[in-house]
């Protein structure tokens, strides 16, 4: 009969190498326990004990119907403080007796004949640091067969890989992932605080309740604006805190001062109720994190987090509430913003509500004494025959320029009216064709004075448009004067073209836009620096004008222009009516019109002509008559250098009898 090694051989034999449990293996006196000393032991188990010492994974095996324990050093920090006295060669039921009736299940199977088993995610509550932990692992338990095992299985081999970190991981990036796109919904800095303290209390495992406090201006208080999880709230949540007061339940004021997280780890002494949290047992601790702000030297508010009592407060939570502290703050900024935004809006919107009202009421009421001026003035006009030359000349002076500050309130007048949304359209079918060439045609003995060529292009449209009369009249009206302004040779043309829409051209072979202005053009009381007419007047809103008024009718307006070779307004109005106001079609007009007549934009752009042809023609008058002005002698000369026609023949009457007067 063969004669069993001796133990020491034995150990040397079963436990060769395995680092620390190696070691730890060879000096345990397996006698004292079921398995009994390594000589009696199976070859199977022998064979296992070594392949698992000389594993790099975590590795148990349970051996017999008690499971007694054997590991590998991989395998020692998931056991934490029951190494190795509560673990090596103990039974699983007495070293996980915690865990014990959730795994026990998934052991038996494999132990007696069944598949092996696999979790990818078991939580469970260990006891190995001190406390009941929350612990996540993924596991493979599978069976050892042994023809030395009573039913031929002699234990099983758990591979073993904790996930708890992990899992705690990934679950507060889904916490901050949460925050963060709750706060981009946030107006107000209180909102952003009671959003941020309910997405924290949906991850109660990591945060069983949070409150956060909105420190005021001065820092001198903190009043709650969040709360999550905390249930009804008593001395646990006070509505406000005195940040100089050492007394308050939770240490604002040591945080405010030190800018770091302060713990506060004795909660059943401090309040009679703890929020439940997740777990059995509420937590006993929680943690005070400053929250940052956006101005230097000051804190936004505070966050007082809940610390879960199945985790340890490490490095990772400690950094994980920062994070959430720094959402917080971003939150709370971006509101802050947003409301001063908001703030500055309103003001703006205000300013143009005034200032709407203020152009709608200085128009009606500069519009009454326009008109009992222009009224006599006409009235005076129609009997001119009567009077002298001169009186006639003054009388004519005065209504033209009656007439051209009536254009400028009637557009003022319109502006406030679109703005305010008070405008009053009358849409109707027109042969929009015919009616803009009637309108082009009062411009053209005017153009043609001027030496220039007018071309009107437009043949009839195959169906009528809907247009406001009175709108379009204004959109032809500024176009042609404005083309008239800038144009000093060439021609200027007007065209109406239908295709998917109707297309209208106003064009000349005028100075042209430089590029760099093109796209403030359309801006109100914009004006082109440097640009050469026949005139400097002008309130830059003319074109801001006919922009608004083809926007109401649908349509737009665009530009095209080089330096020196001239410009193109194109402007494109849909067909059919179903882009317009039902109400609007065909509508009455309730408030007074701003239609002006043209002789309101002919007598003006008259002007820009100045005085050339009464002053060719009085030359010629002279000539024939043989009669030539001598120079006054004597008188000193006078230079009216000015852009109103009207104003350097005011002016050049007013010094003639004493200078000698050139105006240009």
């Amino acid at each position: 009969m063969k004669q069993l090694p001796q133990l020491d051989a034995a150990n040397d034999v079963v436990f060769v190498g395995g680092g620390e449990m190696g070691a730890l293996m060879r000096s345990f006196d397996w006698s004292t326990s079921p398995l009994g000393p390594p000589e009696i032991w199976s070859p199977t188990l022998q064979t296992m004990t070594r392949m698992l010492l000389n594993n790099s994974f975590p590795i148990l095996l349970w051996w017999g119907p008690n499971y007694i324990q054997l590991y590998n050093d991989a395998y020692i920090p998931v056991l934490g403080h029951k190494h190795p006295k509560g673990a090596l060669g103990k039974p699983f039921r007495e070293c996980w007796s915690e865990v014990y009736p959730v795994l026990a299940p998934l052991t038996d199977v494999p132990f007696n004949g069944g598949p092996a088993t696999w979790v990818e995610d078991i939580p469970l509550e260990l006891y190995r640091f001190g406390f009941p932990e929350e612990a996540h692992f993924a596991i493979s338990y599978s069976p050892v067969p042994d023809p030395a095992a009573p039913h031929g299985i002699g234990g099983i081999i758990a591979i073993v890989h904790e996930i708890s970190a992990k899992i705690v991981g990934d679950r507060r990036i889904l916490a901050l992932r949460d925050l963060g796109s709750r706060s981009a919904e946030t107006q107000t800095a209180e909102q952003a605080c009671a959003d941020a303290a309910e997405t924290l209390a949906t991850y109660d495992k990591d945060v069983p309740f949070a409150l956060v406090y909105l420190a005021d201006e001065k820092g001198a208080t903190a009043r709650l604006a969040g709360q999550g999880g905390a249930g009804p709230c008593g001395k646990l949540c006070p509505p406000m805190i005195d940040l100089h007061d050492s007394s308050a339940v939770w240490p604002l004021g040591r945080c405010a001062s030190t800018k770091e997280i302060i713990v506060v780890d004795d909660l059943a002494k401090r309040f009679d109720r703890l929020p439940a949290g997740p777990w059995s047992d509420p937590p006993n601790m929680a943690a005070v994190v400053p929250i940052p702000s956006n101005i230097p030297h000051q804190l936004a508010g505070f966050l007082v987090a809940g610390i879960s009592s199945r985790l340890r407060f490490d490095d990772r939570y400690r950094g994980f509430l920062e994070l959430v502290s720094a959402q917080i703050a971003i939150a709370i900024a971006n509101a802050r913003a947003y409301e001063t935004e908001r703030k500055r809006n309103e003001a703006l919107a205000e300013i143009d509500r005034t200032k709407t009202t203020f152009f709608s009421n200085i128009s009606h009421e500069l519009r009454t004494p326009l008109t009992l001026i222009l009224g006599p003035l006409e009235d005076m006009l129609a009997q001119s025959a009567d009077f002298p030359s001169s009186h006639s000349e003054r009388l004519e002076v005065a209504h033209r320029n009656s007439l051209r500050l009536l254009k400028l309130v009637n557009t003022l007048l319109d502006f406030s009216r679109i703005e305010a949304g008070r405008i009053q359209a009358s849409y109707e079918p027109v042969d929009l064709a015919a009616f803009t060439a009637e309108l082009a045609s009062v411009f053209r003995s005017l153009i043609e004075r001027a030496g220039l060529k007018f071309k009107v292009d437009c043949p009839p449209l195959p169906e009528p448009v809907y247009i406001d009369r009175e709108m379009w009249e204004k959109i032809v009206f500024n176009l042609l004067s404005n083309a008239f302004k800038f144009t000093f040779e060439g021609e200027i043309g007007i065209s109406v073209r239908q295709h998917h829409a109707v297309e209208v051209v106003v064009s000349d072979t005028g100075t042209g836009i430089p590029a760099e202005e093109l796209p403030e053009l359309f801006k109100r009381f914009h004006r082109v620096r440097g640009a050469r007419g026949r005139s400097y007047e002008g309130s830059g809103i003319g074109l801001a004008l006919v922009q608004e008024l083809v926007r109401l009718h649908g349509g737009s307006v665009s530009i095209e222009s080089e330096v020196d070779r001239g410009t193109r307004f194109i402007i494109t109005i849909p067909l059919g009516s179903s882009h317009l106001p039902a109400e609007r079609l065909g509508a009455a007009r309730t408030h007074s019109s701003t239609a002006l007549a043209s002789e309101a934009y002919l007598h003006e752009a008259e002007r820009w002509l100045g005085n050339q042809f009464a002053q060719d023609t009085k030359e010629q008058q002279a000539d024939a008559a043989g009669v030539h002005p001598l120079p006054m002698v004597g008188k000193q000369l006078v230079l009216i250098a000015d852009d109103n026609a009207d104003m350097r023949d005011y002016l050049s009457r007013l010094l003639n009898s004493d200078y000698t007067v050139h105006a240009v």
